[in-house]
């Protein structure tokens, strides 16, 4: 997963609360147009709508576009491919995470039947 500076040709994003949509397209090299249009091909980049519909994009917004960014134009993905690897990704952490807590509750068994053995 990309990180908030991993890319050497895109700038560190800056410690904000939020991030309209020019600031994005500057962070992310997307145009605007570009960002808009993947939010209704990617259902988990939602921004923030205020006045006037005006969107403002959270840190999480940032990296995930940044990720879509890599997929489409550096990994040569499509539109549905990247939709699917980013799916993929979730799927793949929500393994990891239960994979860890079956080994803690595991290794807590253990201690409770050694304890009821002695």
């Amino acid at each position: 997963m990309l990180e908030a500076s991993t890319s050497n040709d895109l700038p560190a994003i800056p410690n904000k609360r939020y991030f309209t949509i020019g600031e994005v397209s500057e962070l992310c090299a997307v145009k605007p147009h570009v960002l808009r249009y993947w939010e209704q091909e990617f259902h988990d980049l939602k921004p923030v709508k205020r006045r006037g519909n005006r969107r403002y994009y959270q840190r999480h917004d940032v990296i995930l576009i940044r990720q879509i960014r890599s997929l489409l134009y550096e990994q040569g993905y499509t539109i549905g491919g990247a939709r699917q690897q980013l799916s993929g990704d979730n799927a793949r952490e929500d393994t990891l995470q239960s994979q860890q807590v079956i080994r803690q509750l595991r290794a807590e068994l253990e201690e409770v039947l050694k304890i009821l053995k002695s």
